[in-house]
């Protein structure tokens, strides 16, 4: 053990006539801890957000989508899709249409993203297909043509006796004939399936077998004017992503039943793709781009929540000036704690460089002793930082509200690099704290401290 750090750690352990710079010194020790902590919760909630909430949008939706400029539609994309899918870096290609809908069943209505999609395409470029709870995608298999008449033919369903619409009959009434519900029935099974998601699918009131009503905004031009077109469809899935805006406002269905809704024919308003690296997926969107040719663009997960990742980005620089301050805080007690020590141990400083300790020695005897402060605090904090991010990560015991957060609770993912960090910018404010100090104990004179004892 070298004389320096010796005699700083005696300094530390030793009873002091003067209590009150123990309790300074403890409070230190105790300031750099929850500093340490704070900013390692912090960090590691902050990590968490980011972490989950670029899972939960990586695995849900696709890492580039392609699209025409003139917002037409793409025409003749199977070749297209087929050629674009064997550009380097492309894992997969899937095609699909996005259209706003009105989705209602009776009183309730809920605004909702209905994607028409090909299921063992959507699977290979995104996972909420693979979330279903109740239900099965089965049903969105196209294996023959479909056999529901055109929507802007569909019929609602009646009741017989109040004339409202109703869903699937579950039970024999008396005004209806078996052969009456045998129809009904059939009618109800030739609909066009749909999944929904689990909240959208809870503010309808809706459940695996209930009849809703989809209204498209894209109307047709009658003698009457523009009239919305419609379509019953049956719901046969509801996914649990974990991702309240997905599980509040999207819903599923065949691409072919999409373009008949929405009077499309054979065009798609994006083709969808997997990359095999997400940080480059900018790079890889402006290579198909190109490859697609004139008319078209891309955009990808980076561009699409943009404002999302520059909030969380925002907010861990705050995070880290805020929280930071503690430390400061704590620094400042060290360099009361230690300019007080050098006051009464004056003597004891005189009596060591008349005994030939050398300047720079007494002066690191006193950085040893802050850094010493600096060193367990941050310690401490650590432990306390870690143990406390697992818990709650492991154990989800802070609850959010997915309606404001998306997610339903606080996600924690502590990265060890944070703590390296917050360890060495603890030990280097604890360092700076020591030096004013140090140097006031370097500049005793031994005479003068010792001329009147």
């Amino acid at each position: 053990m070298r004389f320096e750090f010796f005699i700083a750690t005696r300094y530390l352990r030793a009873k002091r006539r003067q209590a009150f710079i123990g309790i300074i010194t403890g409070i230190s020790i105790v300031g750099v801890a929850a500093g340490v902590a704070s900013l390692i919760i912090a960090l590691a909630i902050n990590n968490g957000f980011r972490q989950d909430l670029q899972e939960r949008l990586i695995g849900s939706t696709s890492h580039v989508s392609l699209l025409r400029v003139a917002d037409d539609g793409i025409k003749d994309w199977p070749p297209l899709l087929e050629r674009l899918s064997k550009q380097p870096h492309v894992v997969a290609a899937a095609p699909a249409i996005f259209e706003q809908v009105l989705i209602s069943r009776g009183a309730r209505a809920r605004g909702a993203v209905l994607k028409g999609m090909i299921p063992a395409d959507e699977r290979r470029v995104g996972d909420l297909l693979n979330t279903i709870k109740e239900g099965s995608a089965a049903a969105l298999e196209e294996t023959s043509p479909p056999s529901v008449p055109d929507s802007s033919e569909t019929k609602p369903l009646k009741n017989p006796a109040t004339g409202n619409a109703v869903d699937t009959p579950t039970q024999n009434s008396p005004e209806e004939s078996p052969d009456a519900l045998e129809g009904v029935h059939a009618r109800v099974a030739a609909m066009p399936p749909i999944i929904l998601g689990k909240d959208m699918a809870d503010n309808l009131g809706a459940t695996v077998g209930s009849v809703v009503l989809v209204v498209s905004p894209q109307g047709e031009l009658t003698p009457f004017g523009l009239i919305p077109k419609y379509s019953r469809f049956r719901v046969v899935g509801i996914f649990n992503s974990g991702f309240f805006d997905y599980d509040s406002s999207w819903a599923f269905t065949r691409l072919s039943d999409a373009q008949r809704l929405f009077g499309l024919g054979d065009l798609i308003s994006v083709i969808e793709f997997k990359v095999d690296d997400i940080d480059r997926a900018d790079i890889v969107g402006q290579q198909l781009e190109d490859a697609a040719g004139k008319g078209f663009m891309t955009t990808n997960w980076k561009e699409q929540n943009k404002a999302l990742f520059h909030a969380l980005n925002m907010e861990r620089l705050v995070t880290y000036i805020t929280t930071g301050l503690i430390v400061f805080v704590a620094a400042l007690n060290i360099l009361i704690s230690l300019i007080m020590m050098v006051m009464e141990k004056t003597k004891d400083i005189a009596v060591l460089m008349s005994m030939g300790t050398r300047q720079a020695q007494v002066r690191n005897i006193f950085i040893a002793q802050g850094v010493l402060i600096g060193v367990i605090g941050t310690a401490i904090g650590l432990l306390l930082g870690y143990a406390i991010s697992y818990v709650g990560g492991h154990y989800h015991i802070i609850s959010l509200s997915p309606e404001v957060y998306s997610i339903d609770y606080v996600p924690f993912a502590p990265r060890l690099m944070d703590g390296l960090f917050v360890a060495l910018g603890a030990v280097g404010i604890s360092f700076v704290a020591t030096l004013y100090p140090s140097w006031s104990a370097g500049r005793i004179l031994p005479a003068e401290s010792l001329r009147y004892e």
